[in-house]
């Protein structure tokens, strides 16, 4: 198992990983400095972010295409510069973080990165290399094709999630006991999947048992429930891991379970 996929106790078990969605908070400010220190405070130890590259070539830590929704700007982050960008506040509050200051602010913490476009392949690649974070990435994207860019142009091994694609074949072939063998393939070491998908139950107690017959961590996202949280967390002996909006419920569910902090 990869070093980012590793989350032990003190007795040496693999402890469900729980991971922060776009830091916490409350009020809005996702993928800001100050949700991300929130969550650290709680005990997390992964954070779940994304990133987008500007027009010069800098990786920010955002969602979305547009900055309207969650900023005190609009238009497309590909437009802006860094500079420009750098006026620009989250919830007209928070700056937006660049990839390199959360990696270097927190240097023990595991990120899970979904690269939201093709221009932040080649300069995650470069941050990564020159920071040596390769055992703190988990690479992910609804692109396949983009993940497996990223892949190919590392100079190590980083764990790696399914994108859209490949996680419904994997879904989709599971039965047929070639989970293992696929999923090495199209290079995947974990797989991230909602618990309902286009009004089908994705996560079920047969498919949980599959993924772990085939050593294939299965990570489920958005979980902000803390009754369905407890059920994934023993479903078919246990989802490997749970992504929430609401960090506070998912540290008091690993808590009471002995797996806090991070």
């Amino acid at each position: 198992m990869l070093p980012y996929l590793r989350n032990v106790g003190r007795n040496g078990e693999q402890r469900p990983v729980a991971l922060s969605h776009r830091g916490f908070s409350l009020d809005g400010l996702e993928n800001s400095m100050v949700a991300f220190e929130a969550a650290v405070e709680l005990g997390f130890g992964y954070l779940e972010i994304d990133i987008r590259t500007t027009r010069d070539g800098v990786v920010m830590v955002f969602h979305d295409a547009l900055l309207d929704r969650v900023c005190s700007a609009s238009g497309p982050v590909a437009e802006r510069s860094f500079d420009e960008l750098r006026t620009v506040h989250i919830q007209g509050a928070e700056p937006i973080p660049t990839l390199e200051e959360v990696l270097t602010r927190w240097p023990a913490m595991k990120l899970n990165i979904d690269i939201k476009d093709d221009a932040s392949v080649e300069p995650f690649v470069e941050i990564v290399e020159r920071l040596g974070a390769h055992d703190r990435v988990l690479v992910a994207s609804f692109s396949d094709r983009r993940r497996l860019r990223v892949l190919r142009l590392l100079s190590r091994p980083v764990a790696s999630s399914a994108g859209q694609a490949c996680s419904a074949l994997l879904w989709l072939l599971s039965p047929l006991g070639q989970t293992r063998r696929l999923a090495r393939m199209v290079r995947v070491d974990c797989l991230q999947v909602p618990v309902r998908h286009a009004g089908v139950t994705v996560v079920t107690e047969r498919f949980v048992r599959r993924c772990r017959r085939a050593g294939l961590p299965l990570h489920v996202w958005t979980v902000n429930d803390p009754e369905a949280m407890e059920r994934l967390l023993t479903l078919g002996g246990g989802v490997d891991g749970l992504v929430s909006d609401r960090a506070d419920l998912l540290a008091e569910v690993m808590h009471r379970r002995g797996c806090w902090p991070q």
